[in-house]
């Protein structure tokens, strides 16, 4: 097993170049979230996006450390008004519906990024455990911020339902596919053979 993300082998051994290339992979990771909150639709107050795509992605490419300080730097951007999500920006609007299915884009992060550091982004079956582990630090802030605003059942119904189910297996899949090719693209960014 490894103890290191893709994203961590190639990061320059030189500091003034390793804090240049962790900022420019945070912020590319950024953009990226930004791009897949432009992939949504409405089905009730919490949209389906492609933001969830785009955190389990960003969490295995960079590892947990890079992948949380990219969500939180992408949440930073959306409180101090920064159009980077779906339907608003600002702390009123991460206080909504969706406040803590953003909130959870963190430990998701986190955790997808400790468990690639891991190895279980070598593999199909714990590669799709790894972002699926992921998806559920997602949906557990997602629905526990719902509950918190609409009571349990109601926050089932809005958060939790088939068309939310089915985007999500989708990402997932996805997501673990392309991970191959985020490395190439990592390796291609920082000048170094894959």
């Amino acid at each position: 097993m490894t103890s290191t993300t893709y994203a961590g082998i190639l990061r320059p051994a030189v500091a003034k170049d390793a804090v240049l290339y962790d900022i420019a992979t945070i912020l590319g990771g950024t953009a990226l979230l930004a791009l897949c909150a432009r992939v949504s639709f409405y089905i009730g107050p919490v949209p389906v996006t492609a933001q969830t795509f785009g955190v389990l992605i960003v969490g295995a490419l960079l590892g947990s450390r890079r992948g949380a300080l990219c969500v939180l730097a992408y949440l930073a951007e959306g409180a101090s008004g920064l159009p980077v999500f779906v339907g608003g920006a600002g702390p009123a609007y991460m206080a909504g519906p969706t406040g803590g299915f953003l909130v959870g884009f963190v430990p998701a992060a986190f955790l997808v990024g400790f468990l690639a550091e891991k190895g279980w982004d070598r593999r199909i079956p714990t590669a799709a455990a790894m972002m699926t582990t992921g998806l559920a630090a997602i949906y557990g802030c997602g629905i526990a911020w719902l509950t918190v605003l609409f009571g349990f059942n109601k926050a089932l119904a809005l958060g939790l339902t088939i068309p939310f189910l089915v985007g999500e297996i989708a990402k997932v899949s996805l997501a673990t596919a392309l991970l191959p090719s985020g490395w190439k693209l990592l390796s291609v960014l920082s000048n170094k053979d894959a």
